[in-house]
């Protein structure tokens, strides 16, 4: 009864962790498509980038205004070699993590990993549409002390929310211990723990 009882939770694990899956991909996809949708409205009525006046979206502190953007988020390692690395290792390093907690992961956990993959794919469809340019265009200014932050986009905002939020999320250490109690409940499911069950019963 115990093993039978230990692979219906094994089951249910699974099942629940693809359900989250599936709730990542569509995150995914909806980041992706807002994305590329609001850059295609910036294109076609805003162009040519940098000519046309600032639109207020939220009073003087948040305005759309658009430039073409050959670095990573923010501007960031514009034209050098560094950049391709480094988005190599984020997504590499992305892909590890998600792997790590496929089966085990909490929803919120995949949500932020969704969040971090569908900023990275809506900037690299950008770049592969435009040779390498990125649709910049959500712009936060404070002109009362002078204070222009950089130039972003709906991916650039996915990315760094999903980065923050992993970095809280990994601080206080909530996942080890989902990973740790499902990991449990796996390998007590597993064939090779119902064959040193079964020695140890028969000792």
């Amino acid at each position: 009864m115990a093993e039978i009882r230990e692979k219906e939770e094994y089951t249910v694990l699974l099942r629940r962790a693809r359900l989250y899956d599936a709730f990542a991909l569509l995150t995914v996809v909806a980041i992706v498509a807002i994305d590329q949708w609001t850059k295609s409205l910036v294109v076609q009525y805003l162009s040519p980038p940098g000519t046309k006046p600032a639109l207020p979206l939220f009073g003087q502190y948040v305005v759309i205004y658009y430039i073409r953007n050959s670095g990573a988020a923010f501007g960031l390692f514009a034209n050098t070699v560094f950049l391709a690395l480094l988005i190599a290792a984020a997504v590499g390093v992305v892909v590890y993590l998600y792997i790590r907690i496929a089966n085990t992961g909490l929803l919120l956990y995949k949500l932020v990993f969704a969040m971090i993959i569908g900023g990275a794919l809506g900037n690299l469809i950008d770049r592969a549409r435009n040779a390498g340019f990125v649709v910049d265009f959500i712009s936060f200014r404070i002109p009362q002390i002078n204070f222009y932050f950089a130039i972003f986009n709906v991916a650039d905002a996915c990315i760094s929310v999903g980065v923050v939020l992993l970095f809280v999320l990994l601080l206080f250490g909530g996942a080890g211990r989902t990973e740790k109690s499902a990991d449990v409940v796996a390998s007590q499911s597993s064939p090779l723990s119902k064959t040193s069950s079964a020695r140890r019963s028969g000792d």
